[in-house]
């Protein structure tokens, strides 16, 4: 069992209690605890954010026990990610007890581990007579991943979802393959209403028509886990989605985790060889996901959490959710009246100013992955909403992911390493992704990094798009140990699907053109000290100071604001400028000898500067500020300044 280690502070009602216990994630939070500040390492949360509570990742296991053995892929994901949910269902031994309680429900389990073998041994054997027939070609290959996406339909939820995940795990999958299995949809018939129905009276306690003044007939949409009807609250008129959950679900996705986890212990040493994993740990990554998307109760969460993230954003649309009305495997929550972005021609046809959305999708992506940490790890058209008002909408929240603070600086320090085309840098990024085993060689990848980076970028970055860098990189993914968790395979995922659909609606469209800005100015502008030192690796490239990058950066910056944007303020950042350069010798020598390299002043370049500054800074909060700090940072200097002093 795992067990999460912290310390928590009440802020309500006048009591202040400090605990230092182990606290046993499974079950002990609800959502009773609204204003709860939990901290490790100065770290504060609030309720908004209990899924990021910074994890120890200790195991209660006697080690090289069964229970160890099972439990180390469990262990290692929870390091990977830097944090405990405290909701979390997901542990072998929880899903082995509630499996295999009776004689009965190991007899169910061998059968069907006697039909997915069958099934399964029947494909793999066609694969064999292939590769023994010498017949690969495109069209056979063509043939057999279609014929792989129809078994993983005809065995059931476990495997469809597995085969969307492997759609987006070019570690585990070939490319063909992952072709073919992202057209994988998971619509099947619905199920029975009156089953439907009685499982929502039992959540609302009541009636149906009690609650509801109108509930449609049959659902409007059915998928794998479950199926969505349209009905209007009796008290307020307001209109809602009822999402339903499939009924007999989690005894047989049970049984599948379980037999996935038996057959993980056979390609075990085939995974650590050709991934640099274990089995176990991509099985756990999985299973995670797949109860967090049958706990509706989670997905409520989640949702809550979405929209107070939003909730002064006036161009993003999340729903409520009406908790009251939802339990485990009912949820409830507002109707979006919107145009699905599954239909590109209904969005002109209403009007919708086609540019602009797409900018605001771009920057509501981006938001998710910079700013929140947390983000959709689904938005395909289908769960993405154009509103009349020119707002992007979100739905279906089962399937989110979080990146912790940690993981979002592992990104950063990618993204500056591409920039400063440092290809030892980015290979080493790969360790701190968990892309590949701490103590990899990574000199071998280097070069096939800079080929792969070059070829991108000598198209131009006005051409650059994702699904180009992404083809490139699957086929190095497949040559050498590396391993993709499974955030940032979500993350991947993200991206690609919104420039899809950003480019479904305008087929010209350039994602870089739209996120440059953004990302820009929260390099120039963001208080966070990770993004300040990056921008600091950014500026200077061997110690040579980059007139040329800070330059396009406030460009960047400066053009086409995120939507409701002021415009760029650099105020705060040109006075956190001076502050540094008073208070680091390193960077106040390194900006004094950039400012005469190569032998000459560079007036040339101060003067285009100031000249992009203009319109930029305030010069009355500049002075402002520097009146009110200015006593407290003239202490502080000379303080720092004595201590130096004394020390030598």
């Amino acid at each position: 069992m795992t067990s999460c280690i912290f310390s928590v502070k009440f802020v309500n009602p006048g009591q202040k209690t400090n605990l230092q216990n182990p606290v046993q994630a499974n079950g002990f939070f609800n959502a009773r605890f609204k204003n709860l500040s939990v901290s490790k390492k100065k770290m504060h949360t609030s309720y908004n954010s209990l899924r990021s509570i910074q994890t120890t990742g200790a195991l209660s296991t006697v080690p090289g026990s069964r229970d160890s053995l099972m439990a180390d892929g469990l262990d290692q994901l929870e390091d990977d990610l830097g944090v405990c949910n405290p909701f979390q269902k997901y542990t072998p031994e929880a899903i082995r007890a509630k499996a295999l309680r009776s004689p009965l429900d190991y007899v169910k389990l061998t059968l069907r581990v006697a039909k997915v073998s069958l099934e399964l041994g029947t494909f793999f054997g066609s694969l064999a007579y292939d590769a023994v027939s010498n017949d690969d070609t495109p069209d056979q290959v063509k043939i057999r991943a279609a014929q792989l996406r129809g078994l993983l339909t005809r065995l059931g939820p476990s495997f469809i979802k597995a085969g969307q995940v492997l759609a987006n795990r070019p570690d585990v999958m070939r490319e063909d393959y992952m072709r073919e299995l992202v057209v994988l949809q998971d619509d099947v018939p619905a199920f029975d209403n009156k089953e439907a129905y009685k499982r929502i009276e039992e959540v609302v306690g009541g009636p149906i028509d009690q609650v509801f003044s109108f509930i449609t007939a049959d659902p409007v949409a059915a998928a794998s886990l479950g199926q969505v009807y349209r009905a209007t609250l009796r008290e307020s008129g307001e209109e809602v989605a009822i999402k339903v959950q499939r009924p007999g679900l989690e005894p047989v996705i049970n049984q599948d985790l379980i037999m996935f986890r038996f057959l993980a212990f056979f390609v075990d040493d085939y995974a650590r060889k050709n991934l640099g994993t274990s089995a176990q740990l991509v099985l756990d990554e999985f299973g995670q996901k797949l109860l967090e998307e049958l706990d509706y109760q989670q997905e409520a969460r989640n949702l809550k959490d979405f929209y107070r993230n939003f909730k002064d954003d006036p161009y993003v649309k999340i729903p409520m959710v009406y908790t009251q009305y939802s339990g485990s495997q009912v949820l409830v929550m507002e109707w979006i009246n919107g145009v699905r972005c599954t239909d590109p021609q209904g969005i002109r046809d209403a009007g919708i100013d086609v540019e602009e959305f797409i900018r605001v999708g771009v920057m509501s992506g981006l938001r998710q992955l910079l700013e929140f940490g947390l983000f959709h790890g689904d938005p395909h058209p289908g769960n993405v909403f154009a509103l009349q008002d020119g707002r992007i909408a979100y739905v279906d929240f089962g399937n989110v992911a979080e990146l912790s603070s940690r993981n979002k600086q592992v990104l950063i320090d990618a993204v500056v390493h591409a920039v400063n085309e440092d290809y030892r840098g980015m290979a080493d990024d790969f360790i701190g992704l968990g892309f590949l085993a701490p103590g990899t060689d990574v000199e071998p990848i280097v070069p096939a990094l800079e080929a792969i980076w070059t070829d991108c970028r000598g198209q131009g970055m006005a051409d650059f798009n994702f699904r180009t860098v992404t083809d490139k990189f699957n086929r190095l993914v497949y040559r050498y140990p590396i391993r993709i968790p499974e955030r940032y395979a979500l993350v991947i995922r993200s991206l690609l699907t919104q420039e899809g659909i950003c480019m479904t609606l305008q087929p010209e469209f350039k994602f870089l053109e739209v996120a440059f800005p953004y990302i820009a100015k929260r390099l120039l502008t963001d208080e966070d000290p990770a993004l300040r030192e990056r921008l600091l690796q950014v500026l200077f490239n061997n110690k040579t100071f980059q007139w040329e990058r800070l330059e396009n950066l406030i460009t960047l910056a400066s053009e086409t604001p995120s939507p409701g944007s002021k415009g760029l303020d650099l105020s705060d950042s040109v006075l956190d400028g001076a502050k540094l350069m008073l208070t680091d010798s390193y960077i106040r020598n390194s900006l004094l000898v950039a400012l005469t390299q190569n032998d000459r002043i560079h007036v040339e370049e101060v003067t285009r500067l100031a000249s992009l500054l203009q319109g930029s800074v305030r010069p009355e909060v500049v002075v402002e500020s520097a009146l009110q700090e200015g006593p407290k940072f003239a202490r502080n200097f000379l303080l720092q300044w004595s201590e130096r002093i004394l020390s030598k």
